[in-house]
């Protein structure tokens, strides 16, 4: 979800109920675009985080610690100057924006009493924190922005300080719910569109969120409303917006599985079937969305170098997928060439020299056909002609059939590793990835000391324990599910997998007691999850006792053949269930 202005909003409330009357005692410029101050307030101390990065702007209250560089930067050693020491007057918002605003009050160096602003603004790749003099003159920012930058605003010492009004948006707090109502409606957009482009402060899915409390389809023309539309979209207005002018904000975060996909400081009730954690703090919510989300990113980046060698190995085995289908296509006239031959053999002797052609009735079907003639050629000569084709594309296509089977066996197997790649959290959960990719020669290994011997594995299954306290495990990649499936699991326990689809093996502890339904089913939820298939509301799960599953001869890792099973088919939603400890 972006930073958008009713976050900003809950934020402000936190930082002026425990920041507001404290001291800096330190300020600290981490990185090029952040800034860390350290602030004493009621006998507690408090570390602010201010992040103007373009990716991610940032805002919240933190409990670590970041180094110092050795050298300060010069916006940090000017800050030191003015505000070292100084108290915290004020934490304000103007109207919905997402800006942060803190006065400061400190004595100069004639011991005299002066304010001045330090202004935080959250706005994506235009974000920045800006030092001004009371009267508003800038005295510095983070980033200089000038006319060559940006046509709307320069940021540099001594230019005016304010707020550029790109767009002509309402204040929700401000402006009256039927003026709010009339100028959405008005807009020649999609209903949901149109209120975030309308109102201060909301992200696209606020806007939804209020769409799905007004019972609107967001995706519906905003002029096209009905009265009665209107009426319920401007009730909705009015009592979101009275939340937000009445602070009453619950931090929220909503997952899928143990993926966070959404934050917000109201409740979101259009994610009401997903698992929520509620915090008491914005500044935890934010820390804790943010970390999950850079672990993920950051996973991502790691791995990109893999998913390049997958992806690119994968394409090139499925255009040699589509060139050998082809070739199959192409032998698909053999067994008519056959049947020429045949009848020309047994008719061919009444055949003029130079026929072009001759008509003979095909035994097989009961049919009168042509069958083409070389003139050059005698009978026995065009029959031997459509032997020999026959005797080559029987040969092209027993050979075909068995490389088609290769490759498809080989584009299964580079499927099944890049949604191991999808679903790795962890350097460790790479590392089995990148070795089974050095096994079958898609990667070289890495020349290290003691080289020929395999890298050792750390990673572990996940391990979920159903609502009925069976154990049920996970694999990440293929080298788990062959552990999982035939090395951990015995021959009573249950074996899962999405039907026809690369996926993880889940493995249902029997532990000798009778299993109810509800088990199979969460354990079906997790083999959809940990899938292709996964976001889906019906996904085919296959089901059979371990004891059923074979690897056959040769196999690639993860691959096994099952004769007997059941089948279920289930949504891909796992919120209830939660991870073990171990």
């Amino acid at each position: 979800m972006a930073f958008d202005g009713i976050t900003t909003a809950c934020l402000k409330k936190e930082l002026s109920d425990k920041l507001v009357g404290g001291r800096i005692t330190k300020i600290v410029q981490s990185e090029t675009d952040e800034l860390l101050l350290t602030i004493k307030n009621n006998a507690a101390q408090y570390r602010l985080l201010l992040s103007a990065s373009a990716s991610l702007p940032l805002v919240y209250l933190t409990g670590q610690n970041k180094p110092a560089p050795m050298t300060a930067p010069g916006f940090c050693m000017l800050l030191r100057k003015h505000l070292g020491g100084g108290r915290i007057v004020s934490i304000t918002q103007p109207s919905l924006e997402r800006i942060l605003r803190f006065e400061i009050e400190h004595l100069d160096e004639m011991g005299d009493l002066c304010r001045k602003f330090l202004i935080a603004e959250l706005m994506g790749k235009h974000s920045n924190l800006i030092f001004c003099w009371e009267d508003g003159t800038i005295l510095d920012s983070i980033k200089h922005v000038s006319l060559a930058v940006s046509s709307v605003r320069e940021v540099l010492p001594g230019r005016m300080y304010f707020i550029p009004h790109t767009q002509d948006k309402l204040d929700p707090l401000t402006a009256s719910p039927a003026e709010m109502t009339a100028a959405i409606c008005a807009k020649p957009a999609a209903l949901g569109k149109a209120i975030y482009t309308t109102l201060t402060g909301f992200s696209p899915a606020m806007a939804e969120e209020l769409c799905h409390r007004s019972y609107l389809d967001s995706g519906r023309p905003a002029s096209a409303l009905e009265d009665t539309e209107r009426a319920m979209l401007e009730h909705q207005l009015l009592r979101l917006v009275e939340g937000i002018r009445e602070e009453a904000f619950t931090p929220q975060i909503y997952y899928n599985g143990n993926e966070p996909v959404e934050f917000s400081a109201l409740p979101l009730t259009m994610y009401e079937d997903l698992k929520s954690e509620a915090f008491e703090s914005v500044s935890a919510l934010l820390e804790t969305y943010y970390a999950a989300k850079n672990t993920l990113t950051r996973i991502h980046q790691k791995s990109a170098d893999l998913r390049r060698v997958v992806q690119t190995a994968l394409e090139r085995s499925r255009k040699k997928y589509d060139l050998q289908l082809r070739q199959l296509k192409d032998t698909e006239k053999r067994e008519k060439y056959k049947v020429w031959g045949e009848l020309i053999h047994t008719y061919g002797y009444g055949v003029p020299e130079g026929s072009r052609s001759m008509q003979a009735l095909n035994y097989y079907t009961n049919e009168e056909i042509t069958i083409p003639l070389d003139p050059t050629l005698s009978a026995q000569e065009n029959a031997a002609r459509y032997f020999d084709k026959y005797g080559k594309l029987k040969r092209t296509f027993e050979a075909v059939t068995g490389l088609l089977t290769e490759t498809e066996n080989e584009i299964r197997h580079l499927e099944s590793i890049q949604a191991a790649l999808d679903m790795a959290l962890t350097e460790e959960d790479l590392a089995p990835v990148r070795e089974e990719l050095v096994e079958y020669g898609y990667i070289r290994r890495r020349s290290q000391k003691g080289s020929g011997k395999k890298p050792k594995l750390s990673s572990k299954p996940y391990h979920y324990i159903s609502s009925d306290g069976f154990d049920l495990y996970v694999g990440k990649n293929n080298f788990q599910n062959d552990e999982l499936t035939f090395q951990y699991a015995s021959g009573s326990d249950w074996w899962f997998h999405a039907k026809g689809v690369p996926g993880s093996h889940v493995i249902l502890k029997s532990m000798g007691r009778e299993i109810p339904d509800r088990a199979f089913e969460e354990a079906g939820r997790l083999a959809a999850y940990y899938s292709k298939s996964r976001g889906g509301d019906k996904v085919e799960i296959d089901y059979v006792e371990k004891k059923h599953v074979k690897k056959p001869g040769g196999g690639r890792p993860g691959f096994v053949v099952y004769y007997t099973n059941y089948s279920l088919v289930i949504d891909s939603d796992i919120s209830g269930l939660k991870l073990a400890d171990n």
